[in-house]
């Protein structure tokens, strides 16, 4: 997801712009928030080579999505603070992204121990 994020922002021709702007008119995009995402997904190339990296990607990237859903809880979206920008749109995706991927993360620990143990 945060792959695509990125590639529809860039078609769209908002992925550069030094003002925050929408994604389909619901999330928040700006030069920060599309690094983030692009960087998201180079990491997530990179480790999903081993199971052991996608594991820790699972589980690290759904850490840092729910550390964002914090954010954008405290942070009052028209605050100086709100840097990355978010919205509550953007709330409610990292905290589906955070959950999904920390159960993913478990997930495919628990069915590689299976797969270890015989079970």
């Amino acid at each position: 997801m945060p792959g695509h994020a990125i590639c529809l922002q860039w078609k769209g021709r908002i992925a550069w712009s030094p003002i925050p702007r929408q994604l389909f008119g619901v999330f928040q995009a700006s030069v920060l928030h599309n690094i983030v995402h692009l960087l998201f997904g180079i990491v997530g190339l990179a480790l999903a080579r081993t199971v052991s990296g996608a594991r820790a990607y699972l589980i690290g990237g759904g850490a840092v999505y729910l550390v964002l859903w914090l954010y954008g809880l405290v942070v009052a979206q028209d605050s100086s603070a709100n840097f990355v920008p978010v919205n509550t749109a953007d709330d409610w995706l990292h905290l589906g992204l955070g959950v999904g991927m920390i159960a993913l993360g478990f997930l495919l620990s628990r069915r590689d121990r299976a797969a270890v143990t015989g079970r």
